[in-house]
């Protein structure tokens, strides 16, 4: 239990400190700081699991699923922060942002990291919602960073649509209370997930697959599944780098966590029913059009952050695609595709920035030459794209092998559409990949300062996953499928 709450306490503290922190050099450390802390404890979190169950507290409670995400979460929070640090301090040194901006950033940043931790850990769904929230007004307030036109437009986009998301997703978890009236007498019980997943066989069916509709539309918008993606593109071109790669890396799971944890409890309620794979379709048909529409986006962008936007919402909706399918194998694949994207495009957007910096525009068009100008950049671009496209040996090859293998088995008409959005999506990158890396560089381009640490960190670790899975993972990851699904995989 001291584990949880430090893992929880770190961020808060350190997010009211750092607000007040006038010193901007010893802000930039005390952020890495607080993130290496929570990092620790989060992975001594993750061996009282292994070792004695699941921890639980008031309101709280952490088992083999949400532990291994709150060890991503406080993982790629610290090499993100780790990156941000000379980062950002160089985009102050330009006077694209004051010194009260760069705290901002980091309280706001800790803020984040403290509402997604927090998300994960609860286990009452109404402090799941306000963490949502939270993190929603924590992740405004860093997307306008910048205060020019098109940084607050992306803000108040991301504000009004994750608004109204969230708020679908408040009238599903009082529909899920609804629901539990009749089956638990306590009044919190009927908010806390634990105990409406034992009588889950009992909440009432209709209820609780209207409350489903609404939870995923609710949560789905901050997960940007499409139609409601709209947010997720701007918010990630005009905001900082390193938002980009904590919403992208993080946000986006804790999202589909919440749709997971939710189906569960529709599963059990529906089943027997006439319509006992409800959720799993909606899941399947969501996540199927995100996948295919964001492949045939990246065709047409010609701003780089956007480019990978649409990259993570194509990934996005093959997991939400193979969280519906459901099974042993797909929920397993879905895991390790969770895990491998979120350190892949976490890194993809380090690199990004330091090409940014260098070509001074996003623009694709005029981002050519990174190898010539700056080979570590170039290089840690190239191999980024050839991971998150799927390329042997890298992680994302494996759980999309996983993925396609687990689709044949059980829907197997559904394959050539899956296959099909990889080839848009594999294209729609490399197009863009070539003249960026190998073309031409511009006279006067020059390199910057750029700290790689991150990237090859990360690179690294989707490889060793691509070649072979450690043990402890995989049955960490084996743990979690078991909980979703009823069922081992290994």
């Amino acid at each position: 239990m001291t584990a949880l709450l430090v893992v929880l306490a770190t961020p808060l503290v350190a997010a009211v400190v750092l607000a007040l922190l006038r010193h901007a050099a010893l802000a930039g450390w005390l952020n890495v700081a607080a993130d290496a802390v929570s990092f620790a404890a989060a992975v001594a979190l993750a061996w009282q699991v292994g070792q004695h169950g699941d921890v639980a507290g008031p309101a709280l409670r952490v088992d083999a699923f949400n532990v291994y995400l709150v060890v991503l979460t406080t993982f790629v929070g610290l090499t993100t922060a780790i990156f941000s640090r000379p980062y950002m301090r160089q985009v102050c040194a330009s006077g694209r942002i004051r010194p009260w901006q760069l705290r901002l950033y980091h309280g706001m940043y800790q803020a984040f990291m403290f509402t997604m931790l927090l998300a994960l850990t609860t286990d009452n769904l109404g402090v799941l919602w306000i963490a949502v929230e939270g993190a929603t007004l924590a992740t405004v307030l860093l997307v306008s960073l910048y205060r020019t036109p098109e940084a607050v437009e992306a803000a108040w986009k991301y504000f009004i649509l994750c608004g109204v998301g969230i708020a679908l997703a408040l009238f599903g978890t009082v529909l899920t209370y609804f629901a539990a009236q009749h089956v638990l007498a306590d009044p919190v019980a009927g908010l806390t997930w634990s105990a409406l997943f034992e009588v889950a066989d009992r909440l009432q069916p209709e209820v609780m697959a209207l409350a489903f509709v609404f939870l995923l539309v609710g949560y789905g918008t901050k997960v940007g599944l499409v139609p409601m993606h709209q947010w997720l593109p701007d918010a990630h071109s005009e905001g900082p780098t390193p938002v980009s790669a904590v919403l992208s890396g993080l946000l986006l799971n804790v999202a589909l966590y919440a749709v997971v944890r939710l189906k569960m409890l529709v599963d059990g309620s529906l089943a027997g029913t006439a319509t006992p794979h409800l959720a799993g379709v909606l899941l399947m048909g969501f996540g199927l059009v995100s996948f295919l529409v964001a492949g045939l986006f990246l065709h047409r962008q010609r701003d780089i952050k956007r480019l990978f936007s649409y990259s993570s919402i194509e990934h996005m909706g093959l997991m939400t695609f193979a969280f519906g399918l459901g099974g042993p194998l797909a929920t397993f694949g879905a895991l390790l595709h969770m895990l491998v994207h979120s350190l892949t495009k976490s890194a993809i957007f380090v690199t990004v920035g330091h090409a940014t910096h260098i070509a001074g525009t996003q623009s694709i068009d005029h981002i050519r030459g990174l190898i010539r100008t700056q080979p570590a950049v170039g290089w840690s671009l190239l191999i980024g794209v050839a991971a998150i496209a799927g390329f042997p040996p890298f992680g994302v090859f494996t759980s999309e092998f996983l993925l396609l293998t687990a689709t044949i088995q059980s829907q197997p008409w559904l394959a050539l559409t899956l296959l099909s959005g990889l080839a848009i999506a594999f294209a729609g990158l490399f197009r863009h990949l070539h003249p960026m890396v190998y073309g031409a560089a511009p006279a006067g381009q020059r390199p910057v300062p750029a700290n790689v640490v991150p990237i090859v960190i990360h690179l690294g670790l989707v490889l060793w996953l691509g070649l072979a899975i450690p043990g402890p993972l995989a049955r960490w990851l084996d743990e979690a499928t078991h909980l979703i699904t009823g069922s081992r995989l290994l």
